[in-house]
């Protein structure tokens, strides 16, 4: 009976060496106990090869039929299991299922999140987000949320590629040189990501057609330098009651904030309602900017866009954040409405 035993173990560790299937071992064990009991039945009583595998049959049998209730078992409970799995393949592949087979593997990452889930990226991939600026700031928020599924991303823009751009504007590239900055960013963009849909507006950012265009989105991403843009787009956002997310650079600093008046939190102007002096805010190109800084807020402000859309976490609604690159240093401090306010106060 050892021997038998023994022959077993032989056959199931030299299989498992050689990497055969374990169906493959399972069978030749089979073959044994098949031969083992061929021997009992044919071989007269007190046979050698009889005493050596155990005397009588019935064992043997009873063992077998053991093995065999053993694997209807362990098939049946399979079954079964596989009948309760929830079946999620099919509504993968399904047209009506809100992500393709494709973006589930795509987008693993986040649903993983807890704060974000499959209802989050379902409430990202519903999401029409425009961002103003397609520079130093719409680079990085812009690539960010066309990577994270946001379903719909506008970008305007009136400005082409320079070879300026690329020390820090990483959505273009040298081939893109004089390409305009929105077609540049869609080509990066849907490179990225072909699942998203992308509307380019080659154009100036004017109070005769921003409440139109903003109408049609549902958060609003300001990277632009230009103060007559930021308070524009600050005022018409305030109108329609649409979230803006607002970020600023120079040399090493940067800031940002979340303005979204009708919640009861401040607009951009509640903060600056004084737009600087003409000359006392250099611009990126007469200043100078750090690489890595836009990409930094750019960033940062997709990541609220995430939050916001989302609803994960705690955004910078009420508050502004400064980041100070050169010494490594980031304070977030809590900002008010002011009641006096033009865009967004008592009075307005």
């Amino acid at each position: 009976m050892i021997l038998v035993f023994g022959l077993a173990a032989m056959l199931w560790g030299i299989g498992a060496i050689l990497g055969t299937p374990r169906y493959l071992r399972w069978g030749l064990i089979a073959l044994l106990w098949l031969a083992v009991v061929a021997l009992h039945l044919t071989l007269p009583d007190g046979h050698a090869l009889r005493e050596a595998t155990g005397t009588d049959a019935r064992f043997w049998l009873l063992l077998g039929l053991f093995g065999l209730l053993a694997t209807a078992y362990r098939t049946g409970l399979r079954a079964l299991r596989a009948k309760a799995a929830p079946q999620t393949a099919p509504a993968a592949t399904d047209p009506k299922a809100p992500f393709r087979e494709a973006e589930l593997d795509r987008y693993a990452r986040h649903i993983m999140l807890r704060e974000i889930g499959g209802p989050g990226q379902r409430k990202l991939k519903n999401a029409k987000v425009l961002v103003i600026g397609a520079g130093g700031l719409g680079s990085p928020a812009l690539l960010y949320l066309a990577a994270a599924g946001v379903g719909t991303i506008g970008v305007v823009d009136d400005d082409t590629v320079d070879g300026s751009n690329l020390q820090r504007q990483i959505i273009h590239a040298d081939q893109r040189i004089g390409m305009p900055k929105v077609f540049s960013a869609e080509t990066a963009m849907r490179a990225l990501n072909p699942f998203i849909e992308v509307r380019p507006y080659n154009r100036r950012l004017t109070e005769a057609d921003a409440e139109a265009l903003f109408a049609d989105y549902d958060l609003i991403l300001d990277g632009t330098d230009n103060f007559d843009t930021r308070y524009m787009s600050n005022r018409i956002a305030a109108k329609l009651g649409k979230p803006l997310i607002s970020g600023a650079i120079t040399q090493w600093e940067g800031q940002l904030s979340l303005f979204h008046p009708a919640t009861g939190t401040p607009c951009y102007e509640c903060v600056f309602p004084t737009r600087p002096a003409p000359g006392m805010v250099p611009s990126c190109a007469e200043a100078g900017v750090a690489a890595p800084l836009p990409g930094v807020i750019g960033s940062m402000m997709a990541t609220e866009a995430i939050k916001h859309l989302t609803g994960a976490g705690e955004t910078l609604r009420g508050r502004l954040m400064i980041h100070d690159a050169l010494y490594a240093e980031t304070r977030v401090i809590g900002i008010k409405p002011r009641p006096d306010c033009p865009v967004c106060g008592q009075g307005h």
